[in-house]
Formats: structure tokens, sequence, C-alpha cells
């Protein structure tokens, strides 16, 4: 029997490629459980956001456009008497003013210092660990306590810091930390610095560990010293975790109480009072709820808007 041998053409056409089976349509039962089923994962965060969040900001909003004594409960719509009364009184813009001085004091020294530790920790050597930990220990302190222990190193009578000046001779009587506007500043970012710069410290640490390796190696083999590196590839590769440390510690700078309500009580002659003191001071002193809103009104936009502006201005960073 002769068999015909296939011609130049079948012989040289492709193999047809395998292809994978199509899927079988999703059936619309299914999609409907899913969609349940996504939405019960949602559902608690969004109850809470609604609950904690929401609600309580509609009701300083009303709050900000109403007639409203702490005492005596909603008297009546009275906008935009609150937000006039607001900027007219005589603490507004004395408390605006220390509150950027003290957000870009605070910020510069904080995250100076952050990187400063970052960097000293951030390769594996003896002794890396334990001083990462002592450096972060600080932050485990809460805020309002750290404030009491400061208060009690700083006393004039009690303290120990002013006996020890007096005993080294550098203070020929006893030292009030917190008696003049400047040492009351300088004496409460010291203290949110001590607080603070292990906790930036472990962020910037962990943005110095993403870097790789080899980019430093590369670098080194062409020449470039410590100062370059830093420049030309620490700092921009470091932008992202610089950035969020920037953004929270603007933010909890100008929104800072805590500190001063133990230290100072916004004195001495009203010279520490922040934004959010006044507020405080609105509320539960002058027992004008209307008016706190009306400030609070007002701190939340500005933070939005400098936030929004803060990422405007990374993105183009990034872009160019």
């Amino acid at each position: 029997m002769q068999v015909k041998a296939p011609d130049r053409a079948t012989a040289e056409r492709p193999a047809p490629a395998h292809r994978p089976a199509p899927r079988p349509p999703t059936s619309a039962p299914l999609l409907r459980s899913r969609r349940v089923q996504g939405l019960g994962y949602a559902a608690p965060t969004a109850v809470f956001v609604a609950v904690f969040f929401l609600l309580p900001l509609l009701l300083v909003a009303q709050m900000s456009l109403s007639d409203w004594p702490l005492l005596a409960g909603d008297r009546g719509v009275n906008a935009p008497e609150n937000y006039t009364d607001v900027t007219d009184g005589a603490l507004f813009w004395p408390a605006v003013r220390f509150t950027l001085l003290y957000t870009v004091i605070v910020t510069v020294a904080l995250l100076g210092l952050a990187l400063l530790l970052a960097l000293l920790v951030q390769e594996s050597r003896p002794g890396a660990g334990f001083f990462r930990t002592v450096y972060f220990l600080p932050g485990a302190l809460g805020l309002a306590s750290a404030s009491l222990l400061f208060w009690g190193l700083y006393s004039p009578t009690t303290g120990p810091l002013s006996r020890v000046l007096e005993r080294l001779g550098l203070a020929d009587g006893p030292v009030s930390f917190l008696g003049t506007p400047t040492s009351a500043l300088l004496s409460t970012v010291f203290l949110v610095v001590w607080k603070f710069a292990g906790f930036y410290m472990l962020i910037l640490l962990v943005g110095l560990q993403r870097i790789p390796p080899e980019v430093y190696e590369a670098a080194r083999m062409d020449g470039a010293g410590r100062g370059q590196i830093f420049r030309s590839i620490t700092l921009p590769l470091l932008r992202p975790s610089l950035a969020l440390s920037l953004l929270l510690c603007v933010t909890g700078s100008l929104l800072a109480f805590d500190q001063f309500f133990v230290l100072t009580k916004g004195g001495p002659d009203n010279s520490t009072v922040t934004v959010v003191q006044l507020i405080y001071r609105e509320a539960f002193q002058r027992l004008d709820l209307g008016t706190a809103a009306a400030l609070s009104i007002l701190v939340l936009a500005a933070l939005l808007l400098l936030n929004v502006a803060q990422f405007r201005g990374l993105r183009r960073a990034d872009e160019s």
C-alpha cells in the first residue's frame, strides 16, 4: 500500500495553539451573593464612620450656625454671628500665630532629629536593636502622662532640673522653665521632641531599609561621597516616608492641646494659647458651644486645605 506524503504547505503549517477553555459565565445569584458579602464586610466600618464622624460633624455644623449655650441648649439659628465672634476675639489671631510658630519649630526639630536617629541605627550592627528600642520607648507613654512627668521635672521648687543647674553653677536660683513665653514654648517643644522622635524615627527607618543596597554600592563605585549619596540617593528615595512624617507632624502640631493644657494652661499672659485651647475655652469656660463649634469648623477647613496642598505638592515633585 502506498502512503501519500503530505504536501509542503501542509507540512509547514504550524500546529494550532492550545487555547484555554472559556470561563463559564458567572450566574446572577452568585454575583448578588458576592455583593452582599462585600457589603457585610464594609458595613461595620461604615457604621463606625457614620456614628463617630459624620453624625458628630453634622451636629457641630448645626451648632456653628446656632445660638447654643452649653447649659441651655439650642436657641435657634444666629448665622453668621458665631464665625464673626471667633475672628473678632482678642485671642484668636495671637492663638493662630502661636500655633503656626509652634508647628514650624516642632516640625523642623522633630523630623531633623528623627532622621538623624534613623541614620544612626540604619545598619545592622551590635547594639542597633537596643538603641532602636530606647529611642522608641518614650512614644509608648501617653502625651498627658509625659506632660505631667515634665511638669514635675520643670518645677522650680521641687523639680530636679532646677537643682542640677544650681549645683553646676549655671543658675543663681530656682529656674522657672515655664515662667516666660519663650522658655515655656521651648520647654514644651523639648517635651514633644523627646516623646515623638522615636516614633518618626521608626517611620523613616522603614523607608531607609526599603532603599536597595545595590544603589549605594553603585554610587560608591562611581566615586560619590557620603554627602552626595545622602543628597542624591537617600533623600529622593526617602521622600514617601518623609511626606508621611511631615503630614502627621504638621497635623498633630496644629491640633496641639494636651501638652500646653498640662504644662502652661495657656500662660504666661495667654502667650501659649493654641487654637484647640481656644476651642476648649469657648466651650467649657465661656459656655458657648456655638462659637466653639464655629472655630472647630474653621480648623477643620484649614486642615483639609493644608493636606490637599501637601498632597498636590508631593505629586508634582514625584512627576518632576
